[in-house]
């Protein structure tokens, strides 16, 4: 008998994996800004009304930023240990580029004087 097919695919997982990670080093960095008052954070968000809103959205985006380092990082160390660096070509290098760059032309200018 197959086995049945899983209900998310792999990758969805790790994508909400990485954006569970993200949304907890959001929740630790911007307690960390607030607790060490980092540019007086706490007081513009602990006295001032409204202030939470500012704490909800140091939250959020500091999840997407950190959830999406942390996809970047996960999605790079998928890749096979045989999966170097590519080189380009070869070819010697013959000092001049394709097509005689490196050639001065004189190019007439006119003055933008009416």
């Amino acid at each position: 008998m197959p086995d049945p097919e899983p209900a998310m695919p792999e990758l969805v997982r790790l994508y909400l994996r990485n954006i569970l990670i993200g949304f907890l080093l959001a929740l630790v960095f911007t307690g960390l800004l607030i607790g060490l008052d980092v540019a007086n954070l706490r007081h513009l968000t602990l006295e001032t009304r409204g202030g939470w809103l500012g704490i909800v959205m140091l939250v959020i985006f500091n999840t997407i930023v950190f959830a999406g380092v942390q996809f970047a990082i996960a999605v790079m160390r998928m890749a096979e240990p045989g999966d170097g660096p590519r080189r380009g070509s070869h070819a010697p290098l013959t000092g001049r580029a394709p097509g005689g760059a490196g050639v001065p032309v004189a190019v007439p200018a006119r003055s933008r004087r009416g």
